[in-house]
């Protein structure tokens, strides 16, 4: 796992330290890259961002690797990441809580959903084509699509390496529980565990429930 430490700014995080109980697994929705990813985030006030974006496949000229890791700040600070809302809260019968405070979000560059054409080709949710060699096809749909752009190997192997390393660091727990792909009153509670931005989110599709990732998951 290549770690990529990137100059981000203060401003864009809150230098706080608090204790951390989750991780919440996230794709980016959007190009490979890790490092634009965290300039986009530069560009806005509103804190929103997480510890560590994971790099997808590069074009041959970028300095970037496929599974690279850009730490934008320590994981023991914090950032919004998570978009919480009360509803959500009082529909589970949970006390509404920061959860962004007690938590490390992973952003996994990824496009995700795909529209599959009459002409077999791809398209993201922006009408950009993914490469059908990019592509994974679920067993079910989930939230409404069958086909996603497809994590690589590469990322989902850093991605279980800093999945440890957090362990390590800030004694998560990383039990794999299947509850965690739609929302989930365990992590609404705070539960210590490994989530998806599902668990708190209907509108959300990151990270989906990749084959391999559940794989892994399963390893820890």
């Amino acid at each position: 796992m290549n770690i990529i430490k990137f100059a981000f700014s203060e401003a864009q995080y809150l230098k706080q330290e608090t204790k951390k109980v989750q991780i919440y697994l996230h794709h980016t929705a959007g190009n490979s890259s890790a490092i634009g990813v965290a300039k986009y985030w530069g560009t806005t006030k509103d804190r929103v961002a997480t510890s560590y974006i994971i790099a997808g496949k590069q074009k041959a000229s970028s300095t970037e690797k496929d599974g690279d890791v850009v730490e934008c700040f320590d994981s023991k600070y914090w950032a919004y990441h998570l978009g919480l809302k009360q509803q959500i809260f009082t529909e589970k019968g949970s006390t509404f809580q920061w959860l962004d405070k007690v938590s490390i979000g992973i952003e996994v560059c990824c496009w995700g959903q795909l529209t599959k054409q009459a002409d077999g080709t791809f398209k993201n949710y922006v009408g950009g084509n993914v490469p059908k060699d990019e592509v994974v096809e679920l067993e079910k749909p989930f939230r409404g699509f069958k086909f996603y752009h497809s994590y690589t190997d590469a990322q989902i192997k850093s991605l279980k390496e800093l999945l440890l390393s957090i362990k390590a660091k800030h004694n998560i727990d990383l039990t794999y529980h299947d509850d965690i792909w739609d929302i989930c009153k365990r992590a609404l509670d705070g539960k210590n565990g490994v989530f998806t931005h599902n668990s708190v989110r209907k509108d959300k599709v990151d990270m989906y429930p990749h084959p391999k990732v559940i794989e892994m998951l399963k390893t820890l």
